[in-house]
């Protein structure tokens, strides 16, 4: 069973920055894209930026220019650094990799952008 486990959300103001990590459990981080989504309070679920196992990466236009995934496949980790914080990005980010064994989520954590 592939266990994520996201960290690194908190309380921030307008312009702040944060980061945040994924931890994944197992040895086969490194075959898979990985991805960041988030949920704001009434609304679905959106995909915000994606990394492919060779590195490349996809951005919603909402955040292009301000936050940077990465992937560090010898510690099975991902990251999500958030800059230039907007109100608007208020949302439970979840990771997410997409197997041939099934989808997996981790259990979110909580960003708030507010002064």
């Amino acid at each position: 069973q592939v266990q994520l486990v996201e960290s690194g959300g908190g309380l921030v103001q307008p312009g702040g920055s944060l980061k945040l990590s994924c931890a994944a459990s197992g040895s086969f981080f490194r075959l898979y894209a990985m991805n960041w989504y988030r949920q704001a309070p009434g609304k679905q679920r959106e995909l915000v930026a994606t990394i492919t196992r060779d590195g490349s990466t996809n951005y919603a236009d909402s955040v292009k220019g301000r936050f940077t995934i990465s992937r560090d496949n010898a510690k099975n980790t991902g990251f999500l650094q958030m800059n230039r914080l907007k109100p608007e990005d208020t949302a439970v980010y979840y990771c997410n990799q997409n197997r041939p064994t099934g989808t997996y989520w981790g259990q979110g954590t909580q960003v708030t952008v507010s002064s």
